[in-house]
């Protein structure tokens, strides 16, 4: 009866054995297949089930599933789980070596920063001189000294833009950078799947906005085409605002996910549907986490493709009218063997990046990038508290001041990210300036051309409210040229001592007179009834004269206008002769003659109320002209002296803008594709000089 029994058992063991092989094996196979299509939070479960049914003895095959599900924990920043699961492998006496520098790694992440050195060692035996070991080395011993003695950097975690899930890389947009961008992936994110990537909804990109009084308003979803049921985030914007890159990594039930960059633009407040960017003709490389670069000429992206320092690089291509042109890789010293990701530009040029690669604090570190003049870089990594051992990226930064936001996975035990404020108090000069009509209508087309005597040559676009922000530096002489199509060119000089210790934004106007249409001369005076120019005169006549000496290639029409009292024809003669008075200064003041024509009208052109008029004489209405019988039907002696003081005006009109050039450079300039005049916001015609 015993032997029975014991056979008994011997069998029910074996098939328990035979069953729970069984299982592995399935649990196995399957998560094979998740992980070759890229779902590492989905492998990470059957890895895990498969590794509970393997028996404590077959220690090769622990270390197997150890070593597989330490691998997806690590990409999908489970880090204390990867730490257990990667001690497993090497406890199970696992084969390639690998399993060591990556317990490292992940020890750097959760702050085990005597384990991640010890670990680091003990792999550079098995490799020697491998540089990301030794820059891990390295990183274990920085990162104390770096998180005892922390920078000047202020760094809080912002509630308003966090929702339960992960939420990273912010953009800040908007004239006022009052509108931000940020990819999420909480509740409100299209779709019902859950990512086999991460566990959770897959991500979209979501917006918030400043209110009347500067405070942020909850975020919500953005309007348009941009999201879908696949996952987007890691966008950026354009100099200009309009066009928006973004990360799409769409999914399929039988092929790997790649990601790609795709490109959106704006119209009014929302969105259009994204086009896929074509980068390259590389279908089996990830293209993701867009950058432009300030002048707008270069989308710098992260890819895996051939040819680059190992892991993911840092890759920039040209945009082109017609597409991109070519690609490059930024090379060293900014890509390692490692990960260099999410790069970002301050708009005064500097270059934020972040990386595994160079020693840090842990995960990814923030990094910034500057080129000397020899063409030398230097990479500083930004230490605590913009880093930490968790994984920090996607800085974006508020017009050309040293704050925004960035996020990062720190004192996440489940690696989803959060987005953090930052500040670094400086010291910096400042100019802002307004491009505009002469009535004061902004000029979004203009351009403003700045040159110092340190080298300095820059081409800065403005907003949308004719504005700009641009750091200057102390001791430097500046000139900037304000100019727009259809307008001519207004100069400003700047410069601040060098002894200046305090920060301060200069303000500069450059008010741009229109070539097509005649501009009032504010404040020239007459004395009563006679043609000769009061003192009161002087500064307006000596603008003028800067102006056409900054203008050379045009000729001008000055004319002088009277209201409808008295006789026409001595009106008409008054009228001449004062244009004449005018014409005489100027040419006293080194204006040739022969760039002069002096007209007088007389009361023969009544003026016109255009809209920017009437904001000032609220009695008036667009389109009125002022004729003597409009004037004599206001009930108002006061609004009939406003009418009759704006009758009498004197004025300048552009005749022609190729005075003094050769005939070549004349043909030149009519082969050149014609300039059209900026959009005007009306049909104003008169102008404040």
């Amino acid at each position: 009866m015993r032997s029975i029994r014991n056979l008994f058992v011997a069998v029910v063991s074996c098939m328990t054995i035979l069953s729970a092989c069984d299982n592995d094996n399935i649990a196995l196979k399957k998560g094979d297949q998740f992980y070759a299509l890229g779902e590492y939070y989905m492998a990470s479960n059957y890895y895990k089930k498969s590794y509970q049914r393997v028996p404590t003895k077959d220690k090769a095959k622990r270390a197997d599933r150890a070593f597989r599900m330490a691998d997806c924990y690590r990409r999908i920043n489970y880090s204390a789980k990867a730490v257990a699961a990667y001690q497993n492998a090497v406890r199970y006496k696992h084969p390639d070596s690998t399993a060591l520098f990556y317990l490292a790694q992940q020890q750097l992440k959760i702050g085990r920063y005597k384990d991640a050195e010890e670990n680091f060692k003990l792999y550079l035996d098995e490799d020697p001189g491998n540089e990301l070991a030794m820059n891990g080395i390295r990183s274990a011993q920085l990162a104390p000294e770096w998180k005892a003695h922390p920078n000047q950097y202020t760094v809080k975690k912002d509630k308003l833009f966090n929702a339960r899930r992960s939420d990273y890389s912010p953009v800040l947009g908007g004239d006022e950078s009052d509108v931000i961008y940020i990819s999420s992936t909480r509740n409100q994110a299209k779709g019902d799947e859950l990512s086999g990537i991460t566990g959770t909804k897959n991500g979209d990109i979501f917006v918030a906005r400043k209110d009347e009084q500067g405070k942020w308003k909850p975020v919500e979803e953005i309007e348009g085409d941009l999201n879908s049921d696949y996952d987007e985030g890691a966008c950026c914007l354009s100099p200009d605002g309009k066009t928006m890159y973004l990360t799409r990594c769409s999914s399929d039930p039988d092929y790997p996910r790649y990601a790609e960059i795709f490109s959106s633009k704006r119209s009014d407040a929302s969105w259009s549907k994204p086009t896929k960017c074509e980068i390259t003709r590389d279908t089996l490389s990830s293209y993701a986490h867009p950058a432009v670069s300030p002048d707008g000429e270069w989308l710098y992206f992260v890819s895996d493709m051939p040819g680059g320092e190992g892991g993911l690089d840092i890759w920039r291509t040209r945009i082109m009218s017609n597409g991109f042109g070519g690609v490059e890789n930024v090379g060293r010293p900014i890509n390692t063997p490692g990960d260099e990701m999410f790069p970002t530009f301050r708009p005064n040029g500097e270059f934020y990046f972040s990386s595994n690669g160079h020693p840090g604090m842990g995960g990814l570190d923030l990094f910034k990038a500057e080129c000397d003049s020899t063409g030398r870089w230097t990479i500083e990594n930004l230490r605590s508290p913009m880093n930490s051992m968790g994984d920090d990226f996607g800085m974006t930064f508020e017009g050309v001041y040293n704050r925004g936001f960035f996020c990062s996975n720190r004192n996440d035990g489940k690696g989803w990210d959060h987005i953090y404020s930052f500040e670094n108090p400086e010291i910096m000069q400042t100019i802002t300036g307004w491009v505009y009509e002469k009535d004061g209508y902004e000029l979004p087309e203009a351009l403003v051309y700045m040159v110092g005597n340190d080298g300095t040559n820059l081409k800065l676009s403005v907003k949308m409210d004719g504005s700009f922000t641009q750091v200057i530096k102390p001791g430097v002489d500046y000139v900037l040229l304000g100019t727009c199509k259809g307008y001519l060119n207004v100069k400003q000089e700047i410069s601040l001592p060098w002894d200046t210790n305090e920060s301060i934004d200069s303000t500069l106007q450059f008010p741009l007179p229109p070539i097509n249409i005649p501009v009032l001369i504010d404040n020239i005076f007459y004395e009563f009834d006679k043609a000769t120019l009061t003192d009161a005169s002087t500064e307006a006549l000596d603008k003028l004269v800067v102006m056409l000496n900054e203008n050379p290639n045009i000729t001008i029409e000055l004319s002088a206008h009277c209201d409808y009292r008295g006789n026409d024809a001595y009106n008409k003669r008054l009228s001449q002769r004062r244009a004449e008075s005018v014409v005489k200064y100027l040419i006293a003041h080194g204006i040739k003659s022969d760039r002069l024509t002096a007209m007088g009208y007389g009361e023969s052109r009544p003026k016109v109320v255009r809209r920017k008029l009437t904001e000032q004489h609220k009695f008036l209405h667009e389109g009125d002209t002022l004729t003597e019988e409009y004037i004599k039907k206001l009930s108002s002696e006061e609004e009939q002296e406003i009418c009759n003081a704006l009758n009498r005006r004197t004025e300048f009109r552009v005749l022609r803008t190729t005075y003094g050039m050769t005939m070549k450079e004349i043909q030149e300039s009519i082969n050149k594709k014609p300039e059209q005049p900026a959009k005007r916001n009306d049909e104003e015609e008169d102008f404040l000089f």
